[in-house]
C-alpha cells in the first residue's frame, strides 16, 4: 500500500506514503480512496485527516504516468478528489513541506486545510508545458482571489504557506515547531459536527472589472510566453473560474489540459525534466557509493574560466584558493571576481553582505604548497597538453593523499593527463562552461582509471554547486564539443556555399537557439577554435574544414574581446553589427576556391546544423561516450543554448522521425562535402526498427 490508514480517537488519519514526494500515482490514489471509504463505513469515525509521510504532503501527480494507461485507470486523480469532496464526513488536509500540483489540487478538494509554516505551495504544471488538470485553475482563484491565483498558476512559482495565512486557502496555520498532525486531528474534532460541510467549489470569485484584468493578463502573458503555449492556456482556464459555472469550468480546464499534454512542447519539457534527474545515475556506480568530503577547493589559473569556477565554490560556501604564476595575473583574476559580485549586487540579485561573505571565501597564492591541503583542485590553464602536463606533475607532487585532481579541459585526452600523475584513480574531468559562474552544465569526464568514489564525489559536487552534472567518457571534445565541431563545420561550409554569418545566426535563432554559431564564436573567442583546428589539422588531416574561420583569425578578429569577430562591435555595446569587411572576405574566399555561391534556405541551414549534431550524437551514444541519449540532450539544453521547447537534439530527431532525418541527410550527402553526411550506424539501425534514441 502507498497510503496508510490509522485511527486517532474518532478521527481517521490517511497518510500518503509514496516516497520521495508522495506522488499521486495509481497505487497511492487507490489506497487513499480505499482509506476514505473505510472511514465513511465506520460509524465511530467522525472526521478524516489526509497528510503525507516524510518530507512532503504531496508533490502532485506522477508524471511518468502521463500519456500512459495508468493516468486514466480508476481511481484517477479526479475520482480521488471527487471522493474527498463528496465525503459525508469532514476531510481536513494536514499540509507540510511540499504541497504542489495534484497535491495542492487534492488539498483544495478537502473541506478544511491546516498547514505548517514553511510549506511550499505551488501549481508548477506550466513548467512542464501543461496546466493544472484536476481543478486547480478553478479552485485556487476561489480561495486566493483572481489575481494571486493567476500569478501562481502562470508562473508555477512556490509560495510559502505563512505568506498565504489569512486567505481562504487555510483554516489554520500552526505555530513554528508545533505538531502538525496533532493540530489537524484536534481541528478535525472541533469541526466534526459542523454542517453543512464547506467546499471550495461553492465559493465565488469576486473581482471588480475582471474582463479588463483578464485581457491585460492575456496581453502580458502572450508577450512573454514565446513558443510556450501553456501560460496563455493557464490564463484562459483561470478566466473560466470567473465566467463559467464550476462544473463547466472543470470541463473546460480538462479540455485545455488534454490539448497541452499531447503537444510536442509539453513532451519536450517532460523529457528534459526526467533527463535532468536520470543524468546523475551511472549504472556501475551504486547510489550508496562513498563520496569524498569536499570542504575546501583550489583552482589553478585565475583567468576567465578559473575565476568563474572559483565563484561556484564560493557561492556554495566552500573556501577556494586561486593559484597563479604571476602576481599581476592573480590580482586581475581576484579583481574580476569582485567586479562580478558587485555587478550582481547592483542588479539586486545579491545583498552586499552575502557578496562580502562569498568574496571572503576566495583567496590567492603563487605557491603550489599553499593549495596542498585542498580536497579538490581544478586545473583551468591554457588548452595545450604541455601546459597541462606541467601542472599535473606539480599537483601530483604536492597535493595531499585522497585529493581529487580535476581538469577543466574541453577537448584533450583526460587519460593522458592522468598519466602525468602517480594517482590516475584520483583524476577526473570537470568541464565547466563559460561563463562558469552562470552556465548550468558541468560535463564530468570519467577517465579509464577514475575511481568510482571520485566519480560519485564529482556528481555530488555538481549538485552542491547547483550544476547539472552529465557524465562523459574520454574522446576528443567529449560530448558537447565533439558534437559542436560537426555543427561548426557545417556552418563554415554554408558560408562558402552562399550564406553570410547573419543569415545563419538568424535562421538558427528563429529555430530557438539562444545564439547562432557565429555570435557564439565571437562570445567564446574565435582564437580558441583556431587553436583546436590547428591541432586537428595535424592529428586528423583527412577531416576538412572551411578556411573562413582561419582567415578571420588571421585578420586579428577574435570576437568581442578584440571588438571585432564575425561581427563588428562598439565600445560598451555587445550588439553584433554585420561587418562589410568580413562579408567581403567570405565572398572572395568562395571565389578563390571556385565555389559558385547560391541562395540557401533557412530550412537547409537549420537541418544541416542540427542533423550534424544528431549524427555525431548517435556515434557518441554507440561508442558509449554518453550513457544515454537524454544525457546528450541535457548537455545541449544546459550548455549550448539548444531550445528547451524542442527537448534537445536527440529528442528533436525523435520528434521529427529518424527516417525523415536520414532522408534529409541523404539529400545533403549529394552536395558539397557530402562525406560529412555518412550516417551513424546506430541512426540507421534505429530508423529501420521504427524506434527513436529515447525509446
Amino acid at each position: 500500500m502507498s497510503a496508510e490508514y490509522q485511527v486517532n480517537g474518532s478521527v481517521a488519519v490517511i497518510t500518503l506514503a509514496n516516497p520521495p514526494v508522495n506522488g499521486l500515482g495509481l497505487a497511492t490514489r487507490t489506497a487513499a480512496v480505499a482509506g476514505i471509504r473505510q472511514a465513511l463505513a465506520d460509524d465511530a469515525i467522525k472526521a478524516i485527516v489526509i497528510t503525507g509521510a516524510g518530507k512532503a504532503f504531496s508533490g502532485g501527480a506522477d508524471i511518468k504516468e502521463f500519456n500512459s494507461p495508468k493516468a486514466l485507470t480508476e481511481p484517477t486523480l479526479h475520482t480521488l478528489i471527487n471522493v474527498v469532496e463528496q465525503s459525508t464526513k469532514p476531510v481536513v488536509a494536514a499540509i507540510h513541506s511540499v504541497c504542489m500540483g495534484g497535491g495542492l489540487e487534492l488539498a483544495l478538494g478537502c473541506n478544511y486545510r491546516v498547514a505548517a509554516p514553511g510549506a511550499q505551495m505551488a501549481l508548477p504544471e506550466v513548467k512542464l508545458g501543461i496546466l493544472p488538470g484536476a481543478g486547480g485553475t478553478q479552485r485556487l482563484p476561489r480561495v486566493l482571489g483572481l489575481e494571486m491565483a493567476l500569478n501562481m498558476i502562470v508562473s508555477g512559482t512556490p509560495v510559502a504557506s505563512e505568506k498565504l495565512a489569512g486567505t481562504a486557502l487555510f483554516d489554520e496555520v500552526t505555530a513554528p515547531g508545533a505538531d502538525l498532525l496533532a493540530a489537524a486531528v484536534a481541528f478535525a474534532g472541533k469541526v466534526a459536527d459542523v454542517r453543512p460541510l464547506p467546499t471550495v467549489r461553492e465559493r465565488k470569485v469576486d473581482y471588480p472589472n475582471h474582463e479588463a484584468f483578464l485581457q491585460f493578463s492575456r496581453n502580458t502573458v502572450q508577450a512573454m510566453a514565446g513558443p510556450f503555449p501553456a501560460p496563455l492556456k493557464c490564463v484562459e482556464a483561470v478566466a473560466a473560474a470567473v465566467t463559467m459555472k464550476f462544473d463547466d469550468g472543470l470541463k473546460f480546464e480538462r479540455e485545455l489540459f488534454m490539448q497541452l499534454v499531447q503537444s510536442p512542447v509539453s513532451k519536450a519539457l517532460r523529457h528534459a525534466f526526467f533527463a535532468e534527474r536520470v543524468a546523475s545515475k551511472v549504472p556501475d556506480v551504486p547510489a550508496d557509493t562513498p563520496v569524498r568530503a569536499i570542504a575546501s577547493a583550489a583552482i589553478v589559473g585565475a583567468g576567465t574560466m578559473g575565476g568563474g569556477i572559483a565563484m561556484n565554490f564560493a557561492n556554495a560556501g566552500i573556501p577556494v584558493k586561486l593559484l597563479e604564476t604571476k602576481q599581476e595575473a592573480l590580482d586581475k583574476g581576484l579583481a574580476t571576481i569582485r567586479k562580478n559580485y558587485e555587478n550582481t549586487v547592483r542588479k539586486g540579485k545579491l545583498t552586499q553582505e552575502k557578496a562580502e561573505q562569498r568574496m571572503a571565501l576566495v583567496s590567492g597564492t603563487l605557491n603550489y604548497a599553499d593549495i596542498a591541503q585542498a580536497d579538490i583542485v581544478v586545473e583551468a590553464v591554457f588548452e595545450e597538453m604541455g601546459v597541462k602536463e606541467a601542472v599535473f606533475r606539480q599537483l601530483d607532487a604536492v597535493m595531499k593523499p585522497g585529493a581529487i585532481l580535476a581538469s577543466n579541459t574541453s577537448t584533450l585526452d583526460l587519460d593522458q593527463i592522468a598519466s602525468f600523475t602517480g594517482r590516475p584513480q584520483d583524476v577526473i574531468g570537470t568541464h565547466f562552461f563559460s561563463p562558469a559562474n552562470v552556465m548550468k552544465l558541468l560535463e564530468i569526464v570519467r577517465g579509464r582509471e577514475t575511481g568510482k568514489d571520485v566519480l560519485a564525489s564529482a556528481l555530488a559536487l555538481s549538485k552542491k554547486l547547483k550544476k547539472t552534472g552529465v557524465v562523459s567518457g574520454v574522446c576528443d571534445g567529449f560530448i558537447g564539443n565533439r558534437m559542436i565541431e560537426q555543427y561548426s563545420r557545417q556552418a563554415g561550409f554554408l558560408l562558402e556555399e552562399g550564406c553570410l554569418p547573419a543569415q545563419v545566426d538568424k535562421a538558427v535563432e528563429h529555430f530557438g537557439f539562444a545564439m547562432g554559431p557565429f555570435r557564439m564564436g565571437d562570445l567564446a573567442g574565435n582564437d580558441i577554435g583556431w587553436a583546436i583546428r590547428k591541432r586537428r589539422y595535424v592529428q586528423k588531416p583527412d577531416v576538412t574544414y572551411s578556411k573562413t574561420a582561419d582567415l578571420l583569425c588571421e585578420m586579428g578578429r577574435y570576437g568581442q574581446k578584440t571588438g571585432a569577430g564575425w561581427y563588428d562591435y562598439k565600445a560598451g555595446d555587445r550588439k553584433a553589427y554585420p561587418s562589410e569587411q568580413v562579408n567581403a572576405m567570405i565572398v572572395q574566399h568562395s571565389q578563390d576556391i571556385g565555389v559558385e555561391r547560391r541562395k540557401i534556405s533557412d530550412q537547409e541551414i537549420v537541418e544541416r546544423l542540427v542533423y550534424a549534431l544528431v549524427n555525431e550524437g548517435a556515434r557518441i551514444l554507440e561508442e558509449g561516450i554518453a550513457l544515454r541519449a537524454s544525457d546528450i540532450d541535457m548537455v545541449y539544453l544546459t550548455g549550448y543554448g539548444f531550445p528547451l521547447f524542442r527537448g534537445g537534439p536527440m529528442f528533436h530527431a525523435d520528434t521529427v522521425g529518424l527516417p525523415n532525418v536520414l532522408d534529409a541527410m541523404a539529400g545533403y550527402a549529394q552536395g558539397r562535402h557530402g562525406e560529412a553526411w555518412t550516417p551513424a550506424p546506430l541512426l540507421v539501425r534505429l530508423a529501420a526498427e521504427g524506434r527513436g534514441f529515447n525509446s
